[in-house]
């Protein structure tokens, strides 16, 4: 089985306080398992945050992707947009940042938010003629 290095991993051991069922979560959509979660930047150390070229703070979320072929459960390279929508309509467009390390390829953006504000993601993921909607909703607290 793949075994998550390098962000997913760097991710889960800073973050203080919270276990890897509840920081990282898993759809099947398709011929994809896709691998998601969302941290507030604060969590992350400064080295993990400056070596991707994110800004921690206490208002701002992290969205990891990873999209893996369910069979060989190799990373995919594919394209990957979307927004969050909070309870009272507002929504945000997601811009994602492609990271490859080593096998590993990662898609990450940064969403600005405030405490306990709850968001609605929609995730469209395309390679070639297939495309997948990745939905979830979550809420985000600062620290």
């Amino acid at each position: 089985m793949f075994v998550f290095r390098n962000v997913f991993v760097l991710l889960a051991l800073t973050l203080a306080g919270i276990t890897q069922a509840s920081a990282e979560q898993k759809a099947t959509l398709g011929d994809w398992d896709v691998h998601y979660m969302v941290v507030n930047t604060s969590f992350l150390t400064p080295e993990v945050a400056s070596r991707y070229g994110l800004v921690r703070s206490k208002y701002n979320a992290l969205v990891n992707i990873s999209v893996l072929d369910t069979e060989t459960q190799k990373a995919q390279r594919l394209g990957v947009s979307g927004e969050a929508k909070n309870l009272l309509g507002t929504t945000r467009k997601l811009s994602f940042k492609k990271v490859e390390d080593g096998d590993a390829i990662y898609y990450l953006a940064v969403l600005p938010f405030r405490d306990q504000e709850t968001f609605r993601f929609n995730i469209d993921l395309q390679l070639g003629n297939e495309q997948q909607t990745l939905k979830f909703r979550q809420k985000l607290y600062t620290d």
